[in-house]
């Protein structure tokens, strides 16, 4: 197994100075702590910033790091300032946590993420070897997957966001929203905490960049790309260890005692406007106001780290949590009893875990979280399962930790109510609770997320390699060396979206010169038998061919013109009213959908739709068209951005054996989408099918684009 490079905004260590010496020490931050574990289990390397701006004299503090594992990116303090505090913090993080009215799009900021974006890519290449996995975590390197992918073309690129994704309504406030969605899409496996935020991503994805996934698989350019949920856990056997340490039992018992042996409600958080600090006290006072007999009953510790306190949005939040710890403490207290023990400040993880264990109640009600490890931290303390749970419905934890009381953190009344509940439930009940969420947290830890992740990340690169394997180019000289050896040839070839690329509108799609010379040169060679087959109406390929010595197949097959004469293989009838009719409806109501009308089939384009509409409209007409034709001669055919409705019977394979059934010593088929399957499914072994994209397909081979074909069949034609 190759190497783990687990890149990151910040180091596990950070940089400190003390009397003009430089030293590190370990990191607090959440990533720092969860992936402590994971070094024991993987060769593992590490790439982030300092925490300094570091100078030339402090060049062997970074040899010693990197002798440790760890290669620091070097920030001076205005890309800080740009990327992290002006970017990260006052665009991405009010923007992704729902809060756009703190949001500022600043050019000079973007302009300083895309630039220290570049320097961690400058780093990551440098270290990096063919068998390395690379796995980015978080919203400050989202243009670095697709930087590196540029680099390390082959590279195993992972990239977890540790943050909600936003709905796309959210999203697309962001002057450089496709920006981000290209840089992540450079991964090759995409993990978010829950699947709320892959929908939101896959939304944004197809809304924005047109991508269409399929089981969260993603199709771009010439890759696949896995999007996945993945809820991180913590290192449960640690906590449940250190909380069964004498020590910590200790301070249990001063903790209760320091309390009065008042029943404990304890919220942890670090002070941000996402958290609902606010929100939590203003139901703490509302609880004490409705429930007047737990006035002197219960403590509220209210624990909280502080947060960028430079930012005025956080200063302001300060001073607000400040004043309404002295109105609540001013309105309830008294000599003999503290409503409100407030405590601003880091604690070590010991006296954290004591606080755990020494509370009765965990009050954990953000009004946005990424997941949120604090809850899973004060159930897995909880080794006599005694304590209960509140937490809020928009964490991504709420989704795991389900027997915890659930609430809306805008519901103060709520709020107040699932204290008194927490407070009176009876012991067998929370033991019940707790024992059942300690199970589930036990079982998917942090080393199972870790592991996870990883095995997804390396079955996408095994499907990635199979497909790179189809890859014609690789094998071009094989399909040249064949046709050159050949004296009769059959070439048969899809149109839209083969020998042209789609168009809007169909009727702008003709042939161009350059095409025209192509196909004008290859049916001009005696040894050829150039086909197109279309599902164009015939007396549009008819037009368009006219002059050119090719024969043809229209609407899918409905008609064939072999020799210049056209035979047709389905009658006209009166079937297509009523089918027009519901086709006209989905038009109305879908903008942007329009009509086409051939002889043998009906077709319904929404190309120049809204895509999400699109998609969404199309699987609603296609369930309607399945009850209308129930029991008819009719099938339903599905392309690309389009579905067609025709005589049963009808398709591109049954037309090509027309010519199939004569013996052939090169044969050669290119398509594009479903209308094509059927023409691959009956070529005979040994013959070259091309689909025009990358993707699922009975092909043997494909190509990425128009273009590429045509430069295949430019080769051919000069042979």
């Amino acid at each position: 197994m190759g190497r783990l490079l687990i890149v990151s905004n910040r180091l596990p260590v950070t940089v400190v100075r003390k009397k003009g010496k430089s030293n590190f020490q370990p990191s607090v931050g959440g990533l720092a702590t969860g992936l402590a574990s994971v070094s024991k289990r993987y060769s593992t390397l590490w790439v982030g910033w300092s925490g300094i701006e570091m100078n030339s004299e402090e060049k062997i503090l970074e040899a010693r790091m990197r002798s440790e594992g760890m290669y620091p990116v070097n920030l001076s303090k205005s890309e800080v300032n740009g990327y992290y505090h002006g970017f990260c913090n006052k665009t991405i993080w009010p923007l992704f946590h729902n809060f756009p009215q703190y949001a500022i799009y600043n050019e000079k900021w973007w302009d300083a993420y895309k630039k220290v974006n570049e320097k961690f890519q400058a780093v990551v290449t440098e270290m990096a070897e063919s068998d390395d996995i690379i796995w980015i975590h978080d919203y400050h390197l989202m243009l670095l997957p697709n930087l590196l992918r540029e680099e390390v073309s082959e590279a195993k690129i992972g990239f977890f966001l540790h943050i909600p994704f936003p709905p796309f309504e959210m999203f697309r406030l962001l002057p450089w929203r496709r920006d981000l969605l290209e840089g992540l899409l450079g991964a090759d496996l995409i993990g978010f905490h829950i699947y709320d935020y892959v929908q939101n991503f896959l939304q944004c994805i197809h809304r924005l960049l047109g991508y269409e996934h399929e089981l969260g698989r993603l199709i771009v350019e010439d890759r696949i790309v896995k999007v996945d949920a993945f809820p991180m856990g913590i290192d449960y056997d640690k906590f449940e260890s250190i909380t069964s340490s004498p020590e910590v039992e200790e301070e249990v018992k001063r903790i209760r005692k320091r309390l009065g042996g008042r029943r404990i409600i304890l919220s942890v958080d670090r002070l941000d406007y996402t958290k609902g600090i606010p929100l939590r006290l203003e139901a703490f006072d509302l609880f004490l106001d409705k429930y007047p007999e737990y006035v002197g009953k219960v403590t509220f510790v209210l624990k909280l780290v502080p947060s960028r306190t430079r930012v005025e949005h956080y200063v302001q939040l300060k001073k607000y949590v400040d004043e309404l710890v002295g109105k609540i403490n001013g309105k309830y207290g008294d000599i003999e009893w503290v409503p409100v023990q407030y405590i601003y400040r880091f604690l070590p993880l010991e006296k954290l875990i004591a606080l755990y264990r020494a509370a009765d109640i965990a009050l954990i009600t953000p009004l946005r979280d990424g997941m949120n490890l604090v809850a899973k931290e004060f159930i897995a303390s909880k080794i006599d399962g005694k304590g209960a749970l509140i937490l809020s419905e928009t964490t991504g934890a709420a989704f795991e930790l389900v027997e915890a009381i659930i609430v809306n953190p805008n519901d103060k009344e709520r709020v107040a109510e699932a204290l008194k509940i927490a407070l009176e439930m009876p012991e067998d009940e929370q033991i019940n609770r707790n024992r059942t969420m300690q199970e589930r947290l036990k079982r998917y830890n942090v080393e199972k997320w870790v592991e996870d992740f990883i095995q997804e990340l390396d079955k996408i690169k095994e499907v990635q390699h199979e497909f790179s394997t189809k890859y014609l180019m690789r094998d071009a000289n094989n399909l040249l060396k064949d046709y050159r050896d050949s004296s009769k040839r059959l070439l048969l070839l899809d149109y839209d979206g083969t020998l042209v690329p789609h168009a809007d509108d169909p009727r702008k799609a003709e042939p161009d010169e350059e095409l025209v010379g192509i196909l004008t040169e290859l049916s001009s060679d005696r040894r050829n038998t150039v086909v197109i087959v279309s599902g164009r109406d015939r007396k549009t390929l008819e037009g368009w061919f006219k002059n050119l010595n090719v024969d043809l197949v229209a609407e899918h097959g409905a008609a064939v013109r072999r020799g210049g004469e056209w035979r047709l293989v389905e009658g006209v009838d009166d079937w297509k009213e009523s089918i027009r009719q519901v086709l006209e409806l989905y038009v109305d109501r879908t903008p942007g959908s329009f009509i086409e009308e051939k002889e043998f089939s009906i077709v319904w384009h929404y190309r120049k739709a809204n895509p999400e509409l699109g998609r969404r409209r199309a699987a609603e007409l296609e369930s309607v068209l399945m009850s209308l034709i129930a029991g008819t001669d009719l099938n339903i055919l599905k392309g690309d951005k389009v579905i067609e409705v025709r005589k049963a019977g009808v398709d591109k394979g049954r037309a090509a054996l027309e010519w199939l059934s004569d013996d052939w010593e090169f044969v050669l088929a290119a398509g594009n989408d479903v209308t094509d399957e059927d023409l691959f499914s009956v070529l005979p072994e040994n013959s070259y099918s091309i689909k025009i994209g990358f993707g699922p397909s009975r092909a043997k081979y494909y190509l990425r684009s128009v273009h590429e074909l045509r430069s295949v069949l430019k080769k051919l034609q000069r042979l």
